[in-house]
């Protein structure tokens, strides 16, 4: 079996039981992503019989572009994932003579039988929990540290957009504006 593949069958045949791995990647097959550090944390799975509930506690050191300035930044976060399967088939434990698998609805497949896919699954919940506009900076109303101010007022013009230009030259000679 492949070391990216977390069997999940026994949670599946046996409604109730809770299944725990400590999880620990790179995340091999990912190019898009600049990992400092492995992923790290938790995985649980859990069935009710026709839902497979996985739920996730995971920390990341990743490299992202500064929302503001572009600069690479250095990024720590923790994010928690909870997704629910659907399951089709009755549970072996209940003497059926049948097995309950997953069917996952996923374009991207998710499951290979009862066996998660780790590495899918991981990269699909740290895409979706990525800081959306992460700074190097506190705020968005302070210039980011190191940043040459010098640079930033050859580049905009005191006043901002030319409009507000002429209105803050027509202020500074005194003049009424109506």
């Amino acid at each position: 079996m492949r070391e990216d593949l977390l069997d999940l069958n026994e949670a599946l045949q046996h409604p109730g039981t809770r299944l725990e791995f400590e999880i620990k990647t790179e995340l091999p097959n990912e190019e898009n992503i600049d990992l400092l550090d492995p992923i790290s944390g938790t995985i649980e799975a859990i069935s009710t019989g026709n839902i497979l509930i996985v739920t996730a506690s995971l920390d990341v050191h990743c490299v992202v572009e500064c929302a503001k300035c572009g600069r690479a930044i250095n990024k720590r976060f923790a994010f928690k994932m909870e997704d629910e399967f659907p399951v089709e088939g009755t549970p072996s434990s209940f003497g059926s003579g049948t097995f309950a698998h997953v069917e996952p609805e996923e374009v991207h497949p998710l499951f290979e039988e009862n066996l998660l896919i780790e590495d899918a699954y991981l990269r699909q919940g740290l895409l979706l929990n990525m800081p959306l506009q992460p700074l190097c900076g506190d705020s968005w109303d302070d210039p980011c540290p190191g940043e040459d101010e010098m640079a930033v007022e050859k580049h905009s013009p005191k006043g901002g957009h030319p409009g507000m230009q002429n209105l803050d030259r027509l202020l500074s000679n005194g003049e009424e504006v109506s």
